[in-house]
């Protein structure tokens, strides 16, 4: 946990300031038994009324004196804590926003949401509890225990003997409870995957009438977090009554010891009374430092889940870029240079599974429309993903204008792209909003013209706020084609150098789909378009059509060329078109 001592540097003053305003309010809290002692054997005793109001006005005055420098502690642990939050919060979403598809894949979107949220959380509460107790609660425990030493050395060895007992309860609770809270973390990603996948596919649950079973689902991993935090809960809730049983046994013996001594003379009632009033502090301050082991416990669980996140290096970066200002223009001074090539390229999701591409060889140039087609796991996404760099290939060279990919700054590989996913996915905000998130400085025409290009406007001019008409969250008000023919907008308006089509008008029926791709041929006579889709119609008419199988590049050519070439190009064209329409 000390690592994310960081955090507090731009909040010296509040981390120091705190601590010694609480350590205030603690030692005037220790004065306080003793002047009840003096009050009583001075004023009460020997019927002094004087003496005891000026030693309760005194005792009054320390009080407030005490609540004003403890309202001056919480206001700076607050502060501490909420900006130790936010930037820790900041740091972490900078961090995950560089990780690659490899590294979201490791740790699961569920789990990446609980730890920026509830992990950082723990730690901001740490953060105030250690500002506001940590000092005060031992300092009490210290000074009660030498202030009741100095009243009656022989009683006060009475708590010195409970200190081990005490040591030993503690550590028991804590190397029991420490692996339970980690568990604990571990299951509560578990149930947030369960209800994140819940509320993903509700319309798919519901389609398929599953609820019953999605319930059953939620409720047993709801059941097995529960038994996971009662057993945590029943092995911390032994730490308080333990604590107790040990502190009032003390003070049963003290009160025994302490009654003998004052028979004896050797001990005055207010003596014995400020004595009882040091226990009780010493029993208050146990409670709380029983209760912030229990915290520091669980912050500590959380620091390591933290840690975890920040100690992981993103696998794509730029640390290894060399280039920093290539255009097509200087890439082609020499030559007809390919916009994308593939120099023997293979790719796996993972180091020991199967290959999702093997050793794939081809060239695409400047200008040309090339269709990507192949049965479904055939590798089609993954070829077009390691174009932006989503994925390093494991063997081989990706190269954009004939650059190798990893030698790109990834902001400036990633202008040249415009990328539309086989997943829509919109922003909540307005539908020029949405388009603009492909180039932030596009004009209204920029914008209209996009949306025109995209078959997008014909819908767009119905509605009553046309470009400024709301999207919800994830484009849900939109039906699958609008909100397709969007994303497709919003990735033609940076007008980049290639655009990758990832099967992106499936849900477009084949009357707008051809005009989009007649529309996207006159208008984008130097743009490098890939169409990767599952529908022949929709890249028989490119420039080449590449044909993958089982991560394999098994046709490349025109459509006639492949009709007469490619068993599996065939095969493609006779599961979807008619006898009639494959002969012509």
């Amino acid at each position: 946990m000390l690592k994310f001592a960081v955090f507090l540097k731009p909040y010296k003053k509040e981390t120091i300031l705190g601590p010694l305003f609480k350590l205030i309010e603690a030692i005037l809290e220790l004065l306080l038994p003793t002047m009840v002692a003096l009050m009583i054997n001075h004023g009460v005793g020997k019927g002094d009324t004087h003496y005891v109001w000026q030693m309760g006005l005194l005792m009054l005055l320390m009080t407030i004196l005490g609540f004003g420098s403890s309202l001056v502690c919480q206001f700076y642990a607050a502060r501490a804590s909420q900006g130790f939050g936010t930037t820790l919060r900041n740091t972490m979403f900078k961090h995950i926003s560089s990780f690659s598809y490899a590294d979201l894949d490791k740790f699961g979107t569920p789990s990446l949401i609980n730890r920026i949220t509830n992990d950082v959380n723990q730690l901001q509460t740490a953060v105030a509890m250690l500002i506001r107790l940590v000092i005060r609660a031992p300092f009490i425990c210290i000074g009660a225990i030498i202030m009741s030493m100095i009243l009656d050395f022989r009683l006060a060895l009475v708590l010195l003997a409970a200190t081990p007992i005490l040591a030993l309860i503690l550590y028991v609770v804590i190397t029991k409870a420490s692996p339970l809270y980690r568990l604990y973390q571990k299951k509560l990603d578990k149930i947030a995957l369960v209800l994140s996948e819940n509320l993903t596919g509700v319309r798919v649950i519901r389609a398929f009438a599953k609820r019953g079973a999605e319930r059953v689902k939620f409720n047993a991993a709801s059941d097995d977090l529960t038994q996971t935090a009662i057993r945590v809960g029943r092995i911390s809730a032994l730490l308080s009554p333990a604590t107790l049983l040990v502190v009032n046994g003390a003070i049963i013996a003290i009160l025994w010891i302490g009654g003998i001594h004052i028979q004896y003379g050797s001990l005055t009632q207010g003596e014995i009374i400020a004595f009882i009033n040091y226990i009780t502090q010493i029993l208050l301050a146990l409670i709380v430092v029983t209760n912030l082991i229990i915290l520091f416990t669980k912050a500590a669980t959380s620091a390591a889940r933290i840690q975890e996140v920040l100690d992981t290096q993103a696998s794509i970066s730029d640390t290894a870029a060399t280039s920093t200002s290539i255009d097509r223009e200087e890439a082609s001074e020499h030559g007809a240079v390919p916009a994308i090539s593939f120099d023997h390229v293979s790719f796996g999701y993972n180091k020991t599974g199967q290959l999702a591409l093997s050793d794939v060889v081809v060239n695409i140039y400047p200008g040309e429309t090339v269709g990507i087609i192949g049965g479904t796991g055939s590798g089609k996404s993954t070829f077009v993903n390691l174009i932006p760099r989503f994925y390093d290939a494991v063997e081989g060279r990706v190269q954009v204008d004939g650059i190798d990919v990893r030698q790109y700054k990834l902001e400036q590989l990633r202008q040249k792209i415009g990328i539309v996913p086989q997943k829509a996915l919109l922003f909540t905000g307005t539908i020029a909003n949405n388009i603009r998130w492909g180039h932030e400085h596009a004009t209204d025409e920029e914008v209209a013209q996009a949306a025109a290009i995209a078959q997008a406007d014909e819908f767009i001019s119905n509605l009553p706020e046309k470009f400024d008409a709301p999207i919800t969250r994830g484009g849900l008000n939109l039906s699958g084609g609008q909100k397709q023919r969007l994303t497709i907008a919003r990735a033609i308006v940076g007008n980049p150098q290639i655009l990758i089509l990832d099967d992106s008008s499936s849900a477009l029926d084949f009357a707008t789909d051809a005009a989009l791709r007649k529309s996207l041929r006159e208008n984008s006579t130097s743009m490098t378009v890939l169409l990767v889709s599952q529908r022949v119609s929709s890249v028989q008419h490119a420039d080449k059509i590449i044909v993958f199988d089982e991560g394999r590049i098994v046709g490349i050519g025109t459509h006639e060329q492949l009709m007469s070439s490619s068993d599996v190009y065939q095969e493609i064209n006779h599961s979807q078109l008619s006898t009639q329409e494959v002969d012509q």
